[in-house]
């Protein structure tokens, strides 16, 4: 069985759409959109599901659940282009919300391809467990982000970050560095051309491998975080 990846047709298509961003031009081209951007996406995400169950059990992928919708929310935005340039799926945490814990993301644009994962947008309950767990386990997060093989391919951890270490925590805590943060994410950026490799599907999964620890280790927090609201509602 052959695995899943994107066409050069693919990226043809995120270029027009990039061109002509417009409801015309998509309604003509929704025939190409249907063959070379979601049914790729499709079998993506179902081959994920199969394999995530490998090495982040906790980690769910239904095309309803993870793939990002074609369509922009124009409500508040000044720009009115109906349409994403790119297409998307997210991984989350199968008990938590979406955005309620980590979790792996990719997304294919027609100049470059985005994957990574971990933490965008927690709120603030969920940011402040997530500080606490990175202080009292400060040695197992190290060898998790400084390991040789995640550095290589990920770099440094990023994310908006304050300049102060926040309230409730110790300006000399030996973890003040990432007690910063305000988002924890790990990523690397490949060519367009990456999605359209024989092997794309098997690099996107040992991409996904390596970072499912630091995925793992931030879910930690999350997962503590719901079991004692689920402890308070019994």
């Amino acid at each position: 069985m052959s695995l899943p990846r994107f066409t050069e047709d693919s990226l043809a298509f995120l270029r027009g759409l990039k061109d002509h961003n417009d409801r015309e031009w998509f309604r003509s081209h929704k025939p190409q959109y249907e063959t070379h951007i979601r049914r790729p996406m499709v079998e993506t995400i179902e081959q994920l599901a199969i394999d995530l169950r490998g090495f982040a059990p906790e980690l769910v992928a239904t095309p309803k659940r993870s793939m990002y919708r074609i369509y922009r929310d124009t409500r508040f935005s000044t720009d009115k282009s109906p349409f994403k340039n790119q297409v998307a799926a997210m991984f989350p945490h199968r008990a938590l919300t979406k955005h309620g814990g980590a979790g792996l993301y990719f997304h294919i644009a027609h100049d470059h391809v985005m994957i990574g994962g971990g933490v965008y947008a927690p709120e603030p309950s969920h940011l402040y467990q997530l500080r606490k767990h990175i202080s009292a386990n400060l040695k197992q997060f190290r060898r998790i982000i400084e390991s040789p093989d995640f550095h290589r391919l990920f770099g440094e951890i990023n994310g908006r970050q304050l300049k102060r270490v926040p309230k409730g925590f110790l300006a000399e805590d030996p973890a003040s560095e990432y007690l910063k943060f305000c988002q924890f994410l790990a990523g690397t950026r490949r060519p367009s051309s990456f999605a359209t490799r024989p092997r794309f599907y098997t690099s996107l999964r040992r991409l996904f491998e390596q970072l499912a620890p630091f995925i793992g280790f931030l879910n930690q927090a999350a997962e503590t975080r719901q079991n004692r609201h689920l402890t308070r509602l019994s």
